[in-house]
């Protein structure tokens, strides 16, 4: 498998979970993403199988309907996938106390 295999097969794992853990369907998601309504479905699952590549602007529409950063779709470390999957959820206090952890790794 090369390079651009296994980031798209990332990427399409990573929606299929974010969107799982919302409880959105295929078709609401799309709708939330700004993608027509009588294509959301379709379009969304064949993102999830890999059938096609979402443009970058539509990866953040993906982003922002699922509240994860962009970047969580495209990390190959699990553990920073994860770190990246909970970062809007736990607040912005949480969010200074861990940069500030990181901080004093110095």
């Amino acid at each position: 498998m090369n390079e651009s295999t296994t980031y798209q097969k990332i990427f399409c794992e990573r929606l299929k979970f974010a969107r799982l853990a919302k409880g959105l369907s295929q078709k609401k998601l799309g709708i939330l993403a700004g993608i027509d309504e009588f294509v959301a479905s379709a379009r969304i699952n064949r993102y999830e199988q890999g059938v096609h590549q979402a443009s970058i602007d539509v990866v953040h529409q993906l982003a922002k309907a699922l509240d994860v950063p962009p970047a969580y779709f495209y990390t190959d470390d699990e553990d920073l996938a994860l770190l990246l999957f909970k970062w809007n959820r736990i607040g912005s206090d949480g969010r200074k106390a861990l940069v500030e952890s990181v901080k004093s790794l110095d």
